[in-house]
């Protein structure tokens, strides 16, 4: 019966993978291609499915043996869009406008359905990085992975041969330069005069 009860408690984790050569020369290439495709999205904005596409690909790297205590710092993405906070406060409002004109005064309904109405119209105000992972947050978290792979890269610990070392860190390279470009972006003022 104990065994049955720890069973159930407990979430099963996979068993760690080795983290071999070819895994590693794989993912070099799928940071760069990853890389690539975040600067398709509005950096400010929280993009749902990138939010869960990178929360899954962080569980299958943390799988890898020698990946999971270099990526253990790195938080899953929050995926929590503006128009689920806005849903949620208006849902609130209504169901306020049902209860309360039985409970309180006429004067207190007004008061509190007007205050929570301008709580509404400031939730489109407030950066969407304070309550979700925007795509920007995405590409950091991907770049300290790239960090992580190219530091692993350098100790030598995985002695790939010369060939495959050098793209592995042209992929690992380009992703990180892709990555540091699309922060840069994000950063400056969004009507200034292109150069």
């Amino acid at each position: 019966m104990n065994h049955l009860r720890r069973t159930l408690c407990r979430p099963s984790l996979p068993a760690p993978r080795h983290f071999d050569r070819k895994a590693f020369y794989d993912l070099a290439a799928e940071c760069r291609t990853y890389a690539a495709e975040l600067a398709n999205f509005d950096q400010d904005r929280v993009n749902l499915k990138e939010c869960h596409r990178f929360n899954a690909w962080l569980a299958h790297l943390r799988c890898y043996d020698r990946l999971a205590p270099r990526l253990a710092a790195i938080a899953p993405a929050r995926p929590v869009a503006r128009w689920q906070i806005v849903t949620i406060l208006v849902v609130i409002w209504v169901i306020l406008a049902l209860a309360l004109p039985g409970i309180v005064s006429q004067q207190w309904v007004m008061v509190l359905l007007g205050g929570w109405l301008v709580t509404i119209v400031a939730a489109f105000f407030i950066p969407e990085s304070l309550y979700g992972t925007t795509t920007e947050l995405l590409e950091a978290k991907v770049l300290r992975v790239v960090d992580s792979l190219l530091e692993m890269l350098d100790s030598g610990a995985l002695e790939f041969t010369e060939a495959a070392f050098f793209r592995t860190k042209e992929n690992l390279l380009a992703a990180k330069a892709e990555l540091r470009q699309q922060i840069d972006l994000a950063h400056r003022p969004h009507n200034g005069p292109i150069l």
